[in-house]
């Protein structure tokens, strides 16, 4: 964990931007949380323990640039509020399932789309550089509580 920081924080400085203390927590939550897609809010929670004078502002601010510079993904599940993984950890061929009762979001990390992409490009001629499938449904937690 500690060499992704470090590489971390070099890109950071490399774009001519500080290694605060904040951006350092943030990072190190975000690598902490790797698995999970955590929304502004969530991660605040988070860095809040170890910092409880940090704002959602700030938290805010951090993820956006973070996802600028190609470190995050930024995330839209269609409901508003934007999740964030690490970048480099994902793949092209992975896809994410939704709960649409408690909101979990599932990593499906087999891209059945190759073939189909290859159709389409041979088809349309049109490059396809990435794609996004989301499928919503319950996870087995919900429909099992039902």
């Amino acid at each position: 964990m500690q060499n992704k920081l470090n590489s971390y924080c070099k890109k950071l400085q490399a774009n001519a931007y500080k290694i605060t203390p904040q951006r350092q927590l943030i990072l190190k939550a975000l690598l902490d949380h790797a698995d999970e897609h955590l929304c502004a809010e969530e991660l605040h929670l988070i860095v809040k323990k170890e910092d409880p004078e940090i704002g959602l502002a700030t938290v805010y601010r951090t993820l956006e640039l973070l996802a600028g510079l190609g470190i995050l993904n930024k995330l839209d599940f269609g409901n508003g509020c934007a999740r964030y993984e690490l970048a480099e950890q994902q793949s092209h061929n992975h896809h994410h399932l939704i709960c649409v009762n408690c909101g979990r979001v599932i990593e499906f990390n087999d891209d059945l789309l190759e073939s189909l992409e290859t159709w389409i490009e041979k088809k349309t001629e049109f490059r396809i550089v990435d794609h996004q499938l989301i499928f919503y449904g319950y996870c087995k937690e919900c429909r099992h509580n039902q």
